[in-house]
């Protein structure tokens, strides 16, 4: 079948797709930090910037190391189970599925700020199937229109803070003065910017999108969207909070918390920036969903590849889109949409607390990585005492949201636990079947004739489960590392073969290794273990050729860590994992 080959994304394209995200918290993060945090909300925002400087390290060299969609599920697989990798990824799908019906919905609200007899429910599900059909057509026409979206993003934005400093230069600051001498509502002064930091938070999310579509991105792309991203919400959401507390008196804030930013327009350059406003909110909060559709698309694939979701969302059309991951994402949507009766706060306890825990498992495969993978090359390297800060910042969030809000975090519960349940039965699959197997020859002879069919179908899913062969290229390791390489095997895998190659450069045969195998042979009696020594020098090249040969995909390859001496990126070995 001829490969589907299509052009990888540019700085600026990839930066709009996830650069949508993060910037629509413009558009709310300041009214909220300003209700917790009041005239100090600006410091908040600034740490949060901070926090957000520490994690471009953090993605950096992960992704710098293994350049492969997935994000926090990528760098869990290859550092730690693949159980601790699918609770990232349920984190992750979590967030996106929040952050697509609760920008869709926002947007729409605007929306019907402009044209009041909009339904807002039934205009949500519309932008909804609208960018279903977008992520279809595939990434370059996504691209395209997520680009539109930033640029009108960020010229509005700009155009509102040259409004509001043309206003303070002719109004004078007296409104701030007084905002600054306005009591604190929570407390005292490190409380407010403890509760102002925590709901800050919520203005970076977006950040981690660009980890899983990493693989769509032209070479080096990668850091430099991290770059852009901290760039925009360090510089535009302290200036507007500083803008807002000089020119709306903190007593109007919670009253036009819904459109805060329409609301400083209107004040400072009147009805035509609030329309504009308004109107850049709407395209904003869309462009938010599409990076929804975008990472969602990535980070499933590669769940699907590495067998943890049905192999029938691999189908692809001729753009090269996984329309039924897609597809599926939509009907997700529609059905939580639906669920909760377009109540925004239930969605968004899911939004914030999977989206910080992916953030805080992001930094855990970091220390991980440093820790299991540390001959692994990589462009940079983030110090472990500013990971361990930077984790802490996030658990320190985590703690003041279930504070501000714990019924939020009941309802986060309430979302994570089914998807956690679905993905447990997918990895545990082969035992479940066999479970199902005793309990039907248990009833056999009352329902003889309905279990010998059930039982047929199920042995032969089993059997086709544990078929799938697995290959180690070993670098002729002693027997303490092959037997931690078939102990992954047979904790995170369901299958019973395993090729174990061994590529050498000369024709003599490594007697040391196949006595070694011979005795695992013997200790893993359910796995069976076929050795082949191949000669040639082992690279992309080979790994192709025997991909091809044997039809193994290469996410089912696997390597131990490779040290700097090597002369490939994992990136150039096409999916490859790294176990060891």
């Amino acid at each position: 079948m001829k490969e589907i080959i299509h052009k990888k994304l540019n700085q600026l394209q990839a930066t709009a797709i996830c650069g949508n995200d993060i910037s629509s918290s413009c558009l709310y993060v300041s009214a909220l930090t300003i209700l917790y945090a009041g005239q100090y909300a600006w410091i908040s925002l600034l740490i949060v910037a901070v926090v957000l400087f520490l994690f471009r390290k953090i993605y950096g060299e992960v992704v710098g190391a293994i350049p492969l969609n997935g994000g926090a599920y990528n760098v869990l697989l290859n550092t730690s189970t693949k159980r601790l990798a699918s609770l990232a990824a349920t984190l992750t799908v979590l967030s996106y599925m929040a952050t697509a019906v609760i920008s869709a919905s926002e947007g729409m609200h605007y929306l019907h700020g402009i044209f009041e007899g909009l339904n807002v429910t039934i205009a949500t599900v519309v932008v909804l199937i609208l960018f279903t059909f977008l992520a279809i057509l595939g990434i370059g026409e996504s691209a395209f229109v997520a680009v539109i979206i930033f640029i009108t993003h960020i010229a509005t934005l700009s155009l509102l803070v040259l409004a509001s400093l043309w206003f303070i230069l002719n109004n004078g600051l007296d409104v701030f003065h007084i905002n600054w001498q306005t009591p604190i509502a929570y407390g005292n002064i490190k409380t407010a910017l403890f509760l102002g930091f925590s709901a800050a938070m919520l203005g970076i999310s977006g950040f981690e999108s660009s980890a899983n579509f990493v693989e769509e991105q032209q070479p080096g792309v990668f850091p430099k969207t991290l770059r852009n991203m901290w760039a925009l919400v360090s510089f535009f959401n302290p200036v507007i909070a500083i803008l807002l507390i000089s020119v709306i008196p903190l007593t109007q804030v919670g009253e036009n918390k819904e459109s805060l930013l329409a609301h400083l327009g209107a004040t400072t350059g009147g009805s035509w920036l609030a329309w504009l406003i308004s109107i850049d909110a709407v395209l904003v909060l869309c462009g938010a969903v599409l990076t929804s559709f975008v990472g969602v698309s990535g980070l499933l694939n590669r769940m699907t590849l590495d067998r943890i979701l049905p192999n029938y969302f691999l189908k692809q059309n001729k753009r090269g889109s996984h329309y039924r991951i897609v597809i599926s994402f939509l009907i997700l949507c529609i059905s939580v949409l639906f669920a909760t009766n377009g109540h925004l706060e239930s969605l968004a306890g899911v939004y914030t607390f999977s989206f910080l825990a992916v953030m805080a498992l992001f930094g855990i495969g970091n220390l991980l990585l440093k820790f299991k993978r540390r001959k692994l090359p990589r462009p940079e390297r983030a110090h472990g005492l500013a990971v361990f800060a930077a984790v802490a910042f996030i658990i320190a969030a985590f703690i003041g949201n279930m504070k501000l809000n714990i019924h939020a975090f009941y309802t986060f519960l309430q979302y994570m636990i089914p998807a956690l349940v679905f993905i447990g039965i997918m990895l545990n699959r082969v035992i479940l079947i066999k479970v199902l197997i005793e309990i039907l020859e248990y009833f056999y002879q009352p329902l003889r004739k309905m279990v010998i069919l059930s039982n047929r179908y199920l042995q032969n899913l089993s059997t086709e489960i544990n078929s799938q062969e697995f290959v180690f290229f070993t670098k002729g390791d002693n027997i303490a590392i092959l037997n931690k390489v078939l102990q992954y095997v047979e904790g995170n895998e369901t299958t019973k073969k395993l090729k174990i190659v061994y590529v050498k450069k000369d024709e003599q045969t490594n007697e040391a290794l196949i006595k070694d195998l011979e005795v695992l042979d013997r200790a893993y009696d359910n796995i069976d273990i076929e050795y082949l020594e191949i000669q040639g020098v082992f690279g992309p090249e080979i790994i192709d050729e025997l991909s091809q040969k044997w039809k193994i995909p290469k996410n089912f390859m696997f390597i131990g860590s490779p040290g700097n001496k090597f002369s490939y990126r994992v990136a150039d070995l096409g999916g490859v994992r790294l176990i060891m």
